[in-house]
């Protein structure tokens, strides 16, 4: 006994000096302007100790020592060291200030993040807390909706199908990065937002730069570029744990682990979620996995190692077919939901739109600081696709007589495979099909900073991908048939009985290889921020078709088409006083056509376009920004040219062959004016709001011309688009947004969106009627309001938020999708509705 009692003496004093060993470290970390900075890390100097600050900027953090040094880092803002003590440990207010160069030293990357009052672009900021507040069940792209010159869908309404324009350009011509390495298809430009679904769980920022941007990679975007951070070093040791749940059988759950930086140097983030539902719209079931990993190691001060591996394997219906407005209001299954894709096999949900794809993508970056005046860092990538997209064979899924009830009703596919059965050996005539596709891309991207002067820094660097897509349709099932006969002669397979499996059509791959060298000079000095970049490129192109040709062919494998492409861009930052500062850019590149519809003289020939050119872009742009603590705003103006956009059209030639006529000199003028602001006119309430009103049109009609080797014209071709509104992106947006704090961890926060002076999507190369003038379709405007709730508590010593989100919250019924019809007039648009009401409820638990 008297053993036990000396034991529990000991145990006590034990216990009793730990604590009295500890400090309990408190404070909230803002910017220049007293808002509060999320996600921000707080470490123990020299330890693995850290947090990081909640969705108000908050921190408590546990020291293992009576005194030390905490290190408050946030990316973009400069560092800050504190020294604390057992008497000096509450630091309420800590002002963090942006910093162009601590970018170097927090974020792994190639490119580069615009720093208020320094990059001269038009830029938006999105911070990981206000993801996880307001996104919900939402497509990733959706968080931007907010931002000026933005315009973002659902678009199908399947699983990762949303689509983003910037100032009127779609995805194709927005450069899309993840951690500085790009993402957008190298053989079309598209982005497949489906291949990225886990980015919301692991982005530390994203940023939006319209116009030119401060990306330093050798190709350069039109519309703007999206560049996203992920999670790195800093992430805190520790853990969370995630679960959603949301409208039409939404379900998400997982987990990410973090080591923090360990004494070894090495830093481990890993994260994984399952993901499934049914979808708003008819028929859309899903599912995925999304995961991601970072090791990070410091080899020593100046040496640093970072390997990440993102992606995500999913699969999901879609809703390929569009209707009229009329066709909607008939339907009495599903209404506005409704989807003419799918139906039931055997009782259970067949779709005959159907996408299933994984894209990881796999980097090393490598950041070497020389010296005090010379920095390098290098990603050196990989990405290896593979998946595809159903596709039908055959009249019976479009027909209303294989409905089950009618014209508004899912597809009867019991009766498609009852009919397939009972032909027997005359096979299948209707079956299903894939268009598969797999790539193999390597990349890598190299930028060396170094100060010349106290006032003057260069960058140079190297762009260099290489790209093989493989394109095929590919017989998956025959529904009942014993085999499908291919009476196409125009491929190898003509005259063939297929199996599952078998390949038909099209079977070709295309060849990218792109590399370039760019070089950047910045000069700044007080107030004055310069800089003057440019680079220079070659796009090669080439293809090899195995279905059209035999092995033999010569024509099997196409020459090379090589595009030379140039940029050049300049900009000037003044910062007039503490809070005023003027900004102006202008830059005009040559960039190659996509391979795509382009450089070929069509997808099933290998024969080159000889005369495809360089696509060319002239943009300008002014801007001004207030900062204060209680109101911030930002106005700019730009214009964009888009010059000789690339287009051809066949023609018949006077033999009665195909003749492939480029269309040159098609303009299109993007213009505009953008504000934003935030006010805060009490602690606890922020208000928040943007204009964006443009002026998009096609500047002129373009002709095409063909002569014959003794210069006589044989064939040309006109696209009248003179005038019309470019289409497919809404013009005129606004957005005001508050967000209140009920509580001290509790927010409600309420947002409005405006969307007007949108155009029915349309092919402005269709346009060879003289007499039509007309403008497409112009889809009614509507307005959107979001409602959000976030509310932290404890459950035990764990963290936990609550976040609630419900979007259209009046049950809005509007187009936010649609193709121009004949007549470009309401009864024949081919329309997509956005989704009415949703829902969707989170908990996040952080140990």
């Amino acid at each position: 006994m008297r053993n036990f009692k000396n034991l529990l003496f000991v145990a006590l004093l034990f216990v009793t000096a730990t604590i009295l060993g500890q400090t309990k470290i408190t404070g909230t970390v803002v910017d220049d302007t007293n808002q509060p900075l999320p996600g921000a890390s707080i470490v123990v100097k020299g330890t693995a100790n850290g947090t990081s600050t909640d969705f108000d900027g908050k921190f408590t953090l546990t020291a293992k020592t009576k005194s030390g040094v905490v290190v408050v880092s946030f990316i973009g803002y400069k560092t800050r060291e504190f020294a604390f003590s057992s008497s000096k440990s509450n630091f309420k207010s800590i002002k963090l200030e942006e910093d162009a160069g601590a970018l170097d030293e927090i974020v792994v990357t190639a490119t580069s993040f615009a720093i208020g009052r320094k990059t001269p672009v038009a830029v938006s900021t999105i911070k990981a807390a206000d993801i996880e507040a307001k996104l919900g069940a939402q497509e990733f792209p959706e968080i931007l909706k907010s931002t000026p010159g933005v315009y973002a869908t659902k678009s199908g309404g399947g699983y990762g199908d949303g689509r983003i324009n910037l100032r009127g350009f779609r995805s194709q011509n927005v450069a899309v990065m993840i951690n500085g390495i790009p993402v957008n298809d190298m053989e079309n430009g598209a982005v497949y937002w489906s291949n990225w679904a886990g980015l919301s769980d692991v982005t530390s920022a994203m940023q939006v730069q319209r116009g030119l941007g401060a990306s330093k990679v050798a190709v350069p975007s039109i519309g703007g570029t999206i560049n996203v951070i992920s999670k790195s070093t800093d992430a805190e040791k520790g853990g969370i744990v995630r679960m959603s749940t949301g409208n039409n059988g939404y379900q998400k759950y997982g987990m990410t682990l973090s080591t923090g930086m360990m004494d070894n140097g090495f830093a481990v983030t890993a994260s994984a979620a399952k993901v499934s539902g049914e979808g708003y719209v008819d028929g859309l079931q899903f599912s995925g996995v999304n995961y991601f990993l970072n090791v990070s190691k410091e080899i020593n001060e100046k040496h640093k190692l970072s390997f990440n591996v993102i992606g995500t394997i999913q699969e999901h219906g879609q809703r390929y077919n569009r209707r009229t407005i009329a066709e909607y209001r008939a339907t009495e299954q599903g209404g506005k939901r409704f989807n003419p894709d799918w139906g039931y096999r055997n009782g259970q949900v067949e779709n005959t739109s159907f996408n299933f794809y994984h894209k990881p993508q796999i980097s090393l970056n490598y950041d070497w600081i020389i010296s005090e005046e010379t920095f390098l860092t290098t990603s050196v990538y990989a990405s290896f696709g593979t998946g595809g997209g159903r596709r039908t064979q055959g009249s019976k899924f479009i027909s209303n007589d294989y409905r089950l009830g009618g014209a508004d009703q899912p597809i009867d596919f019991d009766r498609i495979v009852d009919e397939n059965i009972s032909n027997g050996a005359l096979g299948a005539t209707d079956f299903f099909a894939a268009s598969k596709n797999s790539h193999e891309w390597y990349g890598v991207l190299s930028t060396l900073k170094t100060k010349l002067s106290e006032t003057l820094s260069l960058s140079v660097g190297i762009d260099a991908r290489s790209y093989v897509g493989s394109h095929w349709y590919e017989v998956t099932d025959l529904l009942g048939g014993e085999y499908f006969y291919n009476d196409d002669s125009s491929d190898n397979t003509g005259g063939q009985a297929l199996q599952v499996g078998d390949r038909f059509s099209k079977d070709y791959d295309g060849i990218v290889k792109r590399y370039g060298v760019f070089g950047q000079l910045e000069y700044s000095v007080d107030d004055l921020s310069v800089f003057f970049s440019t680079a220079i490129s070659n796009t090669a192109y080439s293809k090899e078709d195995f279905m059209k040709y035999a092995a033999n062919d010569p024509e099997r494998k196409s020459d090379v088409a090589n595009f030379l492409g140039y940029s050049t861009k300049g900009g000037a930052n003044y910062n007039i006083d503490d809070q005023q500062n003027v900004f102006a850019n202008v830059g005009y590149f040559s960039k190659a056509p996509f391979l795509t519809g382009n450089v070929f003289q069509s997808d099933r020939s290998t024969a080159l376009n000889e005369d495809a050119i360089n696509e060319k872009v002239f943009s300008a742009e002014v801007g001004y920004g207030f900062k204060s603590q209680v109101f911030s705003a930002n106005l700019n103006i730009y214009t964009t040219s888009w010059l000789d956009k690339s287009l051809i059209r066949s023609l018949p030639g006077p033999g009665g062959e195909n003749l492939t006529v480029n269309i040159n000199g098609l303009d299109a003028l993007h213009q505009g004016v953008e504000f934003d602001f935030l006010l805060r006119p009490m602690d606890k309430l922020a208000i928040t709001g943007m204009a964006s009103v443009g002026n998009w049109k096609w500047k002129n009609d373009a002709v095409g011309r063909t002569f014959a080797q003794d210069g006589t014209e044989i064939a040309s071709s006109t696209v009248y688009a003179k005038g019309l509104k470019v289409s497919d992106a809404a013009q005129t947006t606004f957005a005001l947004g508050a967000k209140y704090d009920l509580l001290e961890k509790t927010t409600i926060s309420l947002d409005f969106n405006y969307a007007g002076d949108n155009y029915a999507y349309f092919d402005v190369n269709r346009r060879n009627d003289p007499t039509n003038t007309s403008n497409p379709w112009k889809l009614p405007s509507y307005s959107l309001f979001d409602l959000g709730l976030r509310h932290g508590f404890t459950i035990g010593d764990f963290d936990t938020t609550l976040t609630a989100n419900m979007n259209n919250l009046f049950d809005v019924e509007y187009i936010s999708d649609a193709n121009d019809g004949d007549g470009s007039t309401y009864d024949t648009a081919q329309v997509y509705y956005g989704a009415g009401r949703t829902f969707s409820l989170g908990l996040k638990v952080k140990f």
